[in-house]
């Protein structure tokens, strides 16, 4: 149901009429129930605000490219390898989710494909930030040798934040393995599903608005969704065990960071979806429901991608020296 001159200029597009609409300015256009417009149509019916709209989100997107790729060069020099590339893949957790959503903005019948690429890359960022936390220890072999004594607490979220009865984990090369493997198996998974959505998309049998029964959509998305839960348990597990060591380093705002690109990415994008679906958020022709509502969820992201960008260079691009190896127990251990 479409109210065509309240919801018109909130698009940003201009229509001259839409055809079948009653007396009452109320009806089911057609454009309700097709898919998204090209991109010329997009162009040819921008008026002045959208224009301006538009054109600032697409600026913020590329100075969103221009930040990171500044600070990427300030990290490839100062930082040694192998912590460098993970600095870099989490901070491009950021542009890379403005800038497809910026495609997906100019180009809508594409938003299937920017969003698969964002969440692609944002599973390999959980990865990621999982080795930088163990890298700013001074990677595997630091970690064990300043934590090999001490014990990891399992009850943490998202998975086991109910369950404070669960017995503490001895650090050791197996379950650092185990926690890197939480988070890789979803970094290697989260690709496989995205290319067998794509395949399937292609073949007629994958929609993200059939959520019926038969619907591929139905069983690959709530398996995803455990996979992610799983891989987000070993990174909570190991920032609860060094944020401490790791407060020097701003490790608690970076991880608030990494926290809000996935809420932003995900449980935003989860939540507009279902109000589009379920009918809340209305037409506007020539947007569908749903088509408005990634819309909406893709300025939303520009805007927030925007400014988390600003905020992570601020975190990130300072001097790196080399954390000091006193063990923080060691003076508790003499006492013991």
């Amino acid at each position: 149901i479409c109210d065509d001159s309240s919801l018109r200029h909130l698009t940003g597009l201009h229509r001259p009429g839409a055809a079948g609409m009653d007396g009452l300015g109320n009806a089911t256009d057609p454009s309700c129930l097709q898919q998204p417009p090209v991109a010329i149509d997009i162009i040819k019916d921008l008026d002045i605000f959208g224009i301006i709209l538009y054109s600032v989100l697409t600026l913020m997107a590329l100075l969103s490219v221009l930040i990171y790729m500044e600070e990427a060069v300030y990290i490839y020099k100062k930082v040694p390898s192998p912590k460098k590339s993970a600095i870099m893949w989490v901070n491009g957790a950021a542009p890379v989710i403005g800038v497809t959503s910026c495609v997906g903005m100019w180009i809508p019948r594409s938003s299937m494909f920017t969003d698969f690429t964002a969440a692609s890359y944002f599973a390999i960022v959980i990865y990621m930030f999982l080795v930088m936390m163990i890298e700013e220890c001074g990677g595997d072999e630091a970690f064990l040798k300043r934590c090999g004594r001490d014990r990891l607490r399992i009850s943490t979220g998202p998975c086991c934040c109910c369950c404070p009865c669960l017995p503490y984990a001895g650090i050791s090369r197996r379950t650092l393995f185990l926690l890197k493997a939480g988070s890789f198996q979803f970094a290697l998974l989260k690709t496989v599903f995205t290319i067998l959505s794509i395949v399937l998309w292609a073949n007629g049998n994958f929609d993200l608005a059939d959520l019926s029964i038969t619907g591929a959509a139905i069983w690959i998305n709530p398996f995803v969704g455990i996979l992610t839960i799983i891989a987000l348990w070993p990174v909570s597990i190991i920032f609860k065990h060094v944020q401490g060591l790791l407060r020097s380093l701003k490790i608690i705002p970076k991880f608030a960071m990494y926290q809000m690109v996935l809420i932003l990415s995900q449980l935003q994008s989860a939540i507009i979806n279902i109000l589009a679906m379920g009918g809340t958020i209305a037409c506007a022709p020539p947007f569908s429901s749903q088509a408005r509502g990634t819309f909406m969820n893709q300025q939303l992201l520009i805007m927030e991608m925007f400014i988390i960008t600003l905020v992570t260079r601020m975190l990130y691009r300072r001097a790196y020296d080399p954390l000091d190896k006193t063990d923080e127990h060691e003076e508790d251990n003499k006492d013991n």
